[in-house]
């Protein structure tokens, strides 16, 4: 785990340099005008980023989604007309590529956890300075979970007594047919290491590793490596706790 400038906790970072031939694609959701066009204008100004849309029309927006696969989605968390947490599950099923980050005042606890098992990627409060705001989506375009610093442990508690409930952790383990590599990953995304950080530790290639969490997110049922990263941390406590 490791923090942004601005505070923010980063789960798993794997941010991945980008030519400037190939900027981040965005498009923006937020029902509100003055800052939906001032957010745009300024994230004009900056290098390495392209706004594909900026729109209050949901419909319209999740249509350039749709379409155009940005890098990042930019969605306003308290969308008057619209539930922003469906909105967000609709985005990672239909346009997985496309990473979203939430924006709002500080959540609770209980919706950040809801938002990261829809397929958030990363929140941003509304008052972060614009220093914040850019690094938070470069962090998220390059592969990391960008989570408001203070709910991170509150965050990790929760998806720990959530996937936790009703299961052995150990007994999950041996049920599941997992390989010894999966299981190696596994214990690697729970000590918060990224994919590259993986690759080298493990010395395989980097799309090799992106193609073992697919497997343990699907064989384990969970949704994110945030999830598997509480997994990790849940069994290892149960194995402790037998020693």
């Amino acid at each position: 785990m490791t923090r942004t400038a601005g505070g923010n906790a980063v789960a798993s970072p794997t941010v991945r340099p980008r030519p400037t031939s190939n900027p981040i694609a965005l498009v923006l959701i937020d029902d509100n005008r003055l800052l939906r066009e001032g957010l745009a204008a300024m994230i004009h100004t900056q290098p390495g980023f392209k706004v594909l849309a900026a729109s209050a029309d949901v419909e319209e927006a999740l249509q350039q989604v749709r379409d155009a696969k940005p890098d990042v989605v930019l969605l306003d968390f308290g969308l008057a007309d619209h539930d922003s947490l469906s909105l967000t599950a609709t985005v990672h099923t239909e346009v997985p590529q496309a990473r979203v980050i939430v924006m709002g005042l500080l959540p609770a606890q209980e919706d950040v956890a809801n938002y990261v098992r829809a397929g958030a990627s990363g929140f941003i409060m509304k008052d972060a300075s614009f220093e914040q705001f850019v690094e938070t989506i470069r962090a998220v375009a390059g592969g990391a979970e960008v989570l408001p610093q203070a709910l991170t442990n509150s965050l990790f508690s929760q998806i720990v007594r959530n996937v936790s409930t009703g299961k052995n952790k150990s007994r999950v383990l041996e049920a599941v047919r997992l390989t010894n590599r999966e299981r190696q990953v596994i214990d690697l995304l729970g000590k918060g290491r990224s994919n590259k950080q993986i690759a080298t530790e493990l010395h395989i290639a980097v799309h090799t590793v992106k193609s073992h969490v697919h497997n343990v997110l699907e064989k384990l049922a969970l949704r994110s490596r945030l999830e598997v990263a509480a997994f990790a941390h849940s069994a290892e406590s149960a194995t402790r706790d037998k020693r």
